[in-house]
């Protein structure tokens, strides 16, 4: 076995669970970008109110440089969480520049998230404008908590990320340095690796400076072009970020980012630690729904589908009976689910006993081998599965033979 795959393996053995996991929630402004969607402020701050339940640790909820009305609705839900004591913290996202700091002051936000785009052939150029923002919001706001992510991990230089990252940490002190994979390129193995990596140098840095009495968090955001963000995800918190960037039902640009749910549910059964409460199965489902419902409006698709995982009726469903009840999957009659059964020429006496059961149909127990063997022989003779009064009828026909 390799020396990389044994360091891997070591790792994933052994979670972090020192230092608090911190979840930013980025399903409102995140969401804005995924086919065009708005969230009116009545939506968000209900959105708010759902992640303040749930134990959400910051909201990112809007752009406010975007417009005007971004900065009055993002004031509007600052006011909401002083006047009702939540303890979530409404953040703003922005550029890294001088013009988009002057929108998030005037927003109240006391959280700034900025993004940096820096060119090779103007990086002193851009870094000097960084440092020209990060003071002006510390000018503005003195206890502002401060990320700024660097796009992106995927495609850009890694030397010119570190170059950057040590200016960053050496000279404006932020709070939390985001390391997004922007284009959704990369698999789980080599966010592990490029995080790892970033995680060894921050930390050195971090030693190293004086200057710098904040320690800087790593946080990770993962586009889901591949499929893979949740995974990545949770791979970059393996590597040692302390910060995740999640949404809703995964809602985001293009295919969206990782799955609140997912994440932290993977983060949970391995021993992380964060206020997030997974177990809360009922108000997850509630807000998942609403933000389905909202997509569904504007759209005419809703985001919950029947291959939603553990939210879709997919998780819940057998055909083999193999499965059925064996203790595969995420739900068994045990959790009080309504798991469903599809009988075709795949199933076996266990399954067609708990679909009769199931659906409330009589049968006499020595009589489920003939009846099994029905069902199978008239699904391959039809090409489908069996409805339920077909199977009814089988069972009366078997009965009265």
């Amino acid at each position: 076995m390799s020396a990389h795959l044994n360091k891997m393996i070591n790792s994933i053995s052994s979670p972090n669970s020192i230092n608090p996991i911190t979840i930013i929630d980025e399903t409102i402004r995140e969401g804005m970008q995924y086919r065009g969607i708005v969230f009116s402020f009545e939506e968000r701050a209900k959105i708010l109110e759902f992640q303040e339940m749930l134990g959400v640790d910051i909201s990112q909820v809007g752009y406010p440089s975007a417009h005007f009305t971004e900065v009055d609705i993002i004031k509007g839900l600052t006011q909401i969480v002083a006047k009702n004591g939540y303890k979530i913290r409404v953040a703003g996202m922005g550029r890294a520049s001088t013009h988009d700091v002057k929108s998030l002051v005037k927003s109240n936000v006391k959280d700034f998230h900025l993004h940096a785009h820096i060119k090779l052939d103007e990086v002193q150029k851009s870094l000097t404008s960084i440092k020209e923002a990060v003071g002006q919001m510390r000018q503005n706001t003195p206890n502002a908590k401060i990320s700024i992510a660097l796009l992106d991990i995927g495609t850009s230089s890694m030397q010119l990320l570190e170059i950057i990252s040590k200016f960053l940490v050496n000279e404006t002190a932020i709070d939390i340095l985001s390391l997004p994979d922007t284009s959704g390129i990369m698999s789980p193995d080599s966010f592990y690796d490029a995080v790892s990596s970033f995680i060894n140098k921050i930390s050195m840095l971090s030693e190293d400076s004086s200057a710098n009495s904040v320690k800087t968090e790593i946080s990770v955001h993962c586009h889901n072009d591949l499929g893979v963000a949740s995974a990545n995800t949770f791979m970059g918190v393996r590597a040692g970020a302390t910060v995740v960037e999640l949404s809703a039902l995964g809602i985001g640009e293009r295919n969206g980012i990782g799955d609140l749910f997912t994440v932290a549910k993977m983060l949970k059964d391995r021993g992380y630690n964060f206020r997030l409460n997974v177990n809360d199965i009922k108000r997850f489902k509630e807000y998942y729904r609403y933000v389905s419902d909202i997509c569904k409006a504007q759209t005419g698709a809703a985001l919950i589908n029947y291959n939603t995982p553990f939210f879709g009726d997919g998780v819940k469903t057998h055909v083999a009976g193999t499965h059925a009840g064996s203790g595969f999957g995420l739900f068994s009659e045990k959790d009080g689910q309504n798991c469903g059964y599809n009988l075709n020429v795949l199933c076996g006496k266990n399954l067609v006993k708990r679909y009769l059961e199931s659906m409330d149909i009589p049968y006499i127990s020595q009589q489920l081998g003939k009846i099994t063997e029905s069902i199978k022989s008239q699904s391959a003779q039809l090409g489908r599965r069996l409805e339920k009064d077909e199977i009814t009828e089988i069972v009366k026909h078997i009965y009265t033979r």
